[in-house]
């Protein structure tokens, strides 16, 4: 009963922002990790990423990463896929595994009283996944059924033919999931070399929160992580970014076109890169509040939603947005938009745009530290993302020190309407097939 009882707590278990006291551990064998101590209750949550991910895919072999992530638990060591699962649910191991392009992640949530059968079941995967032929098949399967549903999806087109045009020839022009020949064509070998070369001690970042000491997650650290490769191959260089101004419309048989839109956006270290922030809460990110939803959605009846965002990547950082519209109003749709790009441009935002973006954004920001797994898995993204140990003390101070100026200058800069490209898919009138 304790194991259910507890089960059910791994999400629940919240910190104040304000108090969380992270420490730096550094492991015996010189992996470092960040702590946060939670005694509370008998838990521990344990956030995993290497920097690479799917951009490491190796040539012809488009797929490798995002195949591997869904076998580390299919057989590992001694056990096979059905062993492997039957000890994890005994144990009340919670665990996943994922590829994205710029990361591989782990993420783990045990109980105390099974930590040491736990980080073994948690080990094997790690370090000894069996790649069984039968197993390789069956998740190849379900891979190749997403792929076959995306391919039918207007908004996973439109995604996928915005990339394809704007990166050329970098990782980021396609889909991770690969392609169906590319995922058909990928053998086992294929898959122990994308192991090797993904999950490497080089570009590890470690987040742990829960009922453990720093002594004692620097042991864990280094039985799970420590026979893994010292390092991998280079990481792709700097994504290009090759669309100009204009449309793209790529015909599909739908009664609502989606537009997926953007132009290069700005780096996180930036110092630019907060004022950038609360802009785009006023212009698109805030739900009915924004812009974007007041004129395209609230005024003129076009949308049922509409958003922007700053896209931040590890080798590419854009201003994206996207929206759907009838086939006979998408045009006008991508009018408005173009239009509240070059207001907020030329005038920024008004003071009281400015403090309802700046309350919102503070006030949201301590709601995400709402359970051990959430706050484990910040400590390892503001590591990934090379923010300092005290990002979550200073980050609303940074936001709050916006000014209306700051915005002003920002949105001149980083904002041009000219140079948005909206790929379109559907039969929208209006917009012209050949461009």
């Amino acid at each position: 009963m304790i194991r259910v009882v507890l089960a059910t707590c791994f999400a629940l278990i919240a910190l104040p922002a304000a108090a969380i006291d992270i420490k730096e551990v550094t492991s015996p064998g010189g992996i470092k990790a960040w702590l946060v101590e939670e005694a509370s209750i008998p838990f521990t949550a344990l956030e995993i990423r290497f920097k690479g991910g799917a951009s490491l895919d190796a040539d012809g072999k488009r797929g490798a990463a995002y195949l591997m992530s869904g076998l580390l638990d299919e057989g590992a060591g001694d056990l096979t896929s059905t062993e492997f699962a039957l000890a994890a649910e005994e144990l009340a191991l919670k665990y996943d595994f994922d590829a994205f392009s710029d990361g591989f992640s782990i993420s783990a949530q045990f109980l105390s009283e099974n930590r040491d059968a736990s980080l073994e079941l948690l080990r094997k995967a790690i370090n000894e996944p069996r790649f069984d032929q039968d197993a390789v098949d069956r998740v190849r399967g379900q891979v190749l059924s997403i792929i076959a549903t995306d391919d039918e999806d207007p908004n996973d087109i439109a995604g996928k033919t915005f990339a394809s045009l704007a990166y050329g020839d970098h990782p980021y022009a396609t889909k991770i999931e690969g392609t169906a020949e590319s995922v058909k064509a990928l053998t086992r070998d294929d898959l122990v070399a994308s192991h090797q070369a993904l999950l490497t001690r080089d570009r590890v970042y470690v987040g742990a929160v829960g009922d453990i000491t720093a002594e004692e997650l620097g042991v864990i650290v280094d039985q799970l992580l420590g026979a893994l490769p010292a390092s991998g191959p280079d990481l792709p260089s700097a994504a290009p970014f090759l669309l100009s101004g204009g449309e793209t419309v790529v015909p599909y048989d739908t009664p609502q076109s989606v537009a997926r839109f953007g132009h290069v956006g700005i780096e996180r270290t930036d110092p630019d890169f907060f004022a950038a922030f609360v802009m785009n809460q006023v212009l698109g990110s805030g739900g009915f509040g924004s812009r974007l939803m007041d004129e395209v959605r609230e005024k003129r009846g076009l949308t049922y939603g509409v958003y922007s965002y700053l896209a931040l990547r590890e080798h590419a950082n854009l201003m994206m947005g996207q929206v759907s519209s009838s086939n006979d109003s998408i045009a006008e749709a991508i009018s408005v938009i173009r239009d509240e790009w070059a207001k907020m441009a030329e005038n920024g935002v008004t003071e009281q745009e400015l403090e309802k973006a700046k309350t919102y954004l503070t006030g949201a920001y301590p709601l995400r530290f709402d359970g051990n797994a959430r706050i484990a898995n910040i400590l390892a993204a503001m590591q990934f993302d090379h923010l300092p140990i005290d990002y979550i003390d200073t980050r609303n101070s940074k936001v709050e020190a916006v000014t209306l100026e700051d915005i002003k200058r920002v949105s001149k800069r980083l904002l041009k309407p000219e140079d948005l490209h909206f790929v379109v898919v559907g039969q929208p009138t209006g917009l012209d097939a050949s461009n």
